[in-house]
């Protein structure tokens, strides 16, 4: 783990990050010494010509060289696997092997310039013996630089719970540019923002299979604090239809950092109404455009008699859920439906609060559903604790997530957590871990979790169904398709970030709605969740 000091100053690169980039340079070295060696055994008896004995000697000088330079790269990948992450003692030779391996770099060099001057000058000797040697100077000019500055810098730089529309619209964070029914046409509907080829509204058509009708109002308009989203009618539901969209631009990541929490003003009976600041302006902002611009009446005129829901996914669903309580006095038979929603969003009034009108859905080991600045305080002091006492060399690590990510299969029983020891100072430099190596050691000062901070707790919104794959599936397994149970589960069960292969990838919408339409086409999952309290959630 802590960087190597060459030439008097400490690189962001490690002693043990040089394990594959050594074993790419082995394989290309040993590749090129037995293609010299064969050129020169299989034509030394044609080397009787003017010159011959030059490039006899430049050929024996490079098999010898490369010889060298292979040994010393097989002693930086063995000494490279040795020892821990944090227990970087028994590498203590790295440093000379590696002024070894960059001194030889200089007459790999001039001898390939001597080589392609003898080449230049025109000996008179056997063709593919000088062909050799040029291929020889062109390999050795895009072969490899010095071990520790090219190669160890890549190493280091280590519902159908609403079907039909309103599960389709979940999509819209996923919606690809310029689908085949892009076009130039009068719309029937508002349209706000820069969709001037109807482009993404051609996806959104070709998504939800939805007619230009359905839709009342459709905004693109996308500023920090300001989300687009669109209005639509499900007549086969009967539900005015408000999908917020979720994360895709450098606005929205702006309104997702945005992570203090600030007071919301509602108009409802509820105490200590807190919320994550850049998602409560962007609902705000939506929750002005649908009642202030007469959105939201416009629809009703329309159909009176259908009921309002509200979805969104990620960042959208955070602002979906705030908009739905601020919506909940004119409309109270508004219903939310959250697809990873992120867990740093509602004060625990508000979490209890919304239990009654919002569903929140998130996907296995999905990690915004756990994200919130406390959440990461405590992975960052995990995270420091695992790696201090971890006993597998990184190499070994890192060839285990491959496999896992590619084949599937079991993990490994690698710990993860510690039965012993504490780490709650955060990692300042790379000598506080080197310098207590027992497995108790503990650091005194007080942890910031433990102190006031100044973000205080948020929860998600409402009640979660939480899908989890059953089984294991890898990319290149040959296991069946992944197969999903689903439970209701508690906020506290989302309370720590979980580290695994797929805590990206799930919270992809295509995977969720994938994994959606995986329970709902199984005959054997319930067509209704059964709750806590023994009533149940229509997921028709």
């Amino acid at each position: 783990m802590p960087g190597m000091v060459l030439f008097g100053r400490r690189w962001a690169i490690a002693s043990d990050d040089l394990v594959f980039p050594g074993v790419f340079e082995l394989f290309v070295r040993v590749l090129w010494w037995i293609g010299i060696l064969t050129l020169y055994l299989m034509h030394r008896g044609k080397l009787d010509c003017p010159g011959g004995v030059l490039l006899s000697s430049y050929l024996i000088v490079l098999i010898i060289l490369l010889a060298v330079i292979i040994c010393t790269v097989s002693a930086i990948v063995c000494v490279s696997m040795k020892g821990t992450i944090c227990n970087p003692g028994p590498r203590k030779s790295m440093s000379k092997l590696l002024y070894v391996r960059l001194a030889l770099f200089l007459p790999e060099m001039v001898w390939a310039s001597l080589g392609a001057a003898w080449i230049e000058d025109g000996v008179q000797c056997d063709r593919t013996v000088g062909n050799g040697i040029i291929a020889t100077v062109a390999v050795r000019t895009r072969t490899w630089c010095p071990v520790t500055l090219q190669q160890g810098s890549l190493s280091s730089t280590s519902n159908r719970t609403a079907s039909g529309t309103t599960r389709s619209l979940t999509r819209w964070s996923a919606i690809p540019q310029g689908p085949p029914s892009c076009r130039s046409r009068t719309t029937d509907y508002d349209l706000v923002g820069g969709d001037q080829l109807n482009c993404h509204f051609g996806s959104i058509l070709q998504t939800t299979g939805l007619q230009y009708r359905d839709f009342i109002h459709v905004s693109f308009h996308d500023k920090v604090y300001e989300l687009p989203f669109l209005v639509a009618l499900d007549h086969r539901k009967e539900s005015v239809v408000v999908a917020v969209r979720g994360t895709m631009s450098l606005q929205d990541i702006l309104t997702d950092l945005s992570a203090e929490s600030e007071p919301v003003d509602l108009e409802c009976e509820v105490q200590d109404c807190w919320a994550h600041k850049g998602i409560s302006q962007a609902a705000r902002y939506v929750y002005r455009r649908l009642i202030n611009d007469g959105i939201l009446s416009q629809a009703f005129s329309i159909a009176p008699e259908y009921r309002l829901v509200i979805v969104g996914h990620s960042l959208g669903a955070g602002a979906a859920a705030l908009l739905t309580i601020m919506l909940r006095g004119p409309y109270p038979r508004v219903r939310c439906y959250a697809f990873s929603p992120p867990r740093g969003l509602l004060s625990k009034s508000l979490y209890e609060y919304s239990k009654t009108f919002i569903v929140s859905l998130v996907l296995g080991k999905d990690v915004i559903p756990r994200l919130s600045v406390t959440n990461l305080e405590d992975l960052k002091r995990r995270i420091l604790r695992v790696i201090a006492h971890c006993n597998k060399p990184k190499y070994k690590i890192l060839l285990h997530a491959c496999w896992y990510e590619l084949f599937g299969g079991h993990p490994e029983d690698l710990p993860t957590e510690l039965d012993g020891g504490d780490l709650t100072q955060p990692l300042l430099g790379e000598r506080s871990l080197l310098a207590h190596g027992s497995p108790a050691y503990s650091f005194s000062s007080d942890s910031p979790l433990e102190s006031p901070t100044k973000y205080p707790p948020l929860y998600p919104p409402g009640r979660i169904i939480h899908l989890e794959e059953v089984g294991t599936s890898g990319r290149f397994s040959c296991y069946p398709a992944a197969r999903y149970s689903v439970k209701w589960s508690h906020e506290s069960e989302f309370s720590k970030i979980l580290i695994g292969p797929k805590m990206l990838t799930d919270h992809m919408p295509d995977i969720l709605m994938r994994a959606l339409d995986s329970v709902v086409s199984d005959r054997a999952a319930c067509v209704s969740c059964p709750t806590q309290g023994g009533s149940s959630v229509e997921v028709a």
